[in-house]
């Protein structure tokens, strides 16, 4: 089998991504090569997008949610019960 070899372009693009990812470029090269540059590099700049929109609008944890909902659920189910007693 012939070894893999990429442009200089797309080394660049490659080392671009990844440094964009925060990911070293062996690890997004199997994702470029599952996926392809474009849906990778697509999908960088959504999760960077993302990202900088939960910090800009403070967004709560998904652990914190989570809790406050199972606490106000059972809250709820103990209301239930004292007044069907």
């Amino acid at each position: 089998m012939k070894p893999l070899a990429l442009s200089t372009t797309e080394q660049q693009r490659l080392e671009r991504l990844a440094r964009d990812a925060g990911r070293s470029p062996r690890s997004m090269m199997r994702l470029v090569l599952r996926d392809g540059f474009e849906y990778s590099e697509w999908q960088v700049r959504e999760s960077r997008a993302a990202e900088a929109e939960a910090a800009r609008y403070e967004t709560v944890p998904n652990d914190a949610v989570m809790r406050e909902a199972r606490e106000r659920i059972e809250a709820a189910r103990g209301r239930r019960r004292r007044i069907a007693a």
